[in-house]
């Protein structure tokens, strides 16, 4: 561990955003791929169809019933915008009555219930019969975060996950590791400069992309106690500068997703020009830990909920 948060994570984004393009390439090399693809899941097909699924393409599971009339209305929305969307996610079906396991694993209290899996990582999407531009909206957002996870390729029914690419220890990067060294002994200057100067080799570069933006935070939360920010944020919700601050020192202490939680809470009840720096400090954080961190995913939905 690095200063507060694990910066030997970072050294390795670029690695892990190889195998993810890697993967990509192998499912959009599929000769099945560029159809919509709707499937009736069972509890016997969840593991292959759902979750090996989704580590090709986002997985939107409808979770209805015969019996139930909004489920009627939704079912044929989200079969058409399968079709539209050309392969870009699956449409896992589930008969609730058929199969109660699958409903009560996603803890089901009404339907019809819209979840997204991706990586094999459920993520809540919506319930109810919401018009076609919403249900469009909340795909839009999910192919979003899948493309930003690495996950891009066409949903083929007969596709199967390809085998994962072995992993290779990257070379070391010496303006990579003085970076490393000057956060350990609190230099945020030298860090900065380093991590800037990776970026004008490569301006292209998520790690030096992501060591800036962790400089950023770890700079704003010097002197800061996790705990006394966050009590300071709960006791005035309204105070935009405390919400900031106690998201910086909470994620510098490592605790990610509490910081992503407290800013979407105070995205929700807030607006304007605050609503807006809430929400461009959130995005600032999930570049500080990377697109592949099990937090963000999740988080995204969650802001795109907060923000509609």
């Amino acid at each position: 561990m690095r200063g507060a948060v694990d910066l030997g994570a970072m050294a390795a984004a670029r690695q892990a955003q190889e195998q993810a393009a890697a993967r990509a390439r192998t499912a959009a090399a599929d000769p099945a791929a560029g159809a919509g693809v709707v499937l009736d899941v069972t509890e016997a097909t969840f593991q292959a169809e759902v979750i090996d699924r989704s580590f090709l393409a986002p997985v939107v599971i409808d979770l209805w019933a015969t019996w139930c009339g909004p489920c009627t209305a939704l079912s044929p929305v989200l079969e058409r915008l399968a079709e539209q969307y050309a392969g870009g996610f699956v449409l896992a079906k589930v008969d609730v009555d058929a199969e109660p396991g699958i409903a009560a694993a996603f803890k089901v209290q009404s339907i019809p219930s819209v979840f997204a899996v991706l990586k094999g990582q459920p993520i809540p999407l919506f319930q109810g019969a919401l018009p076609e531009p919403q249900v469009r909206a909340y795909l839009d957002e999910l192919l979003r975060v899948a493309e930003q996870n690495g996950v891009v390729a066409s949903a083929a029914a007969g596709g199967t996950p390809p085998a994962a690419t072995a992993e290779v220890e990257p070379p070391a990067d010496p303006l990579l590791e003085a970076a490393f060294d000057a956060v350990d002994r609190g230099d945020w200057d030298a860090a900065d400069a380093a991590y800037a100067a990776m970026l004008a080799a490569d301006p292209r570069d998520k790690t030096a992309q992501s060591g800036r933006a962790l400089v950023g935070v770890l700079r704003r939360a010097e002197g800061l106690d996790p705990q006394q920010a966050r009590d300071a944020a709960l006791a005035a919700p309204a105070d935009l500068t405390a919400q900031l601050s106690a998201a910086d020192a909470l994620l510098a202490s490592g605790s990610v997703a509490e910081a992503f939680d407290l800013l979407v809470a105070a995205v929700r009840r807030s607006s304007g020009e605050d609503r807006d720096a809430l929400r461009a400090r959130l995005l600032e954080l999930f570049e500080v830990v990377g697109s592949e961190h099990p937090a963000v995913a999740p988080t995204r939905v969650a802001l795109a909920n907060a923000l509609f």
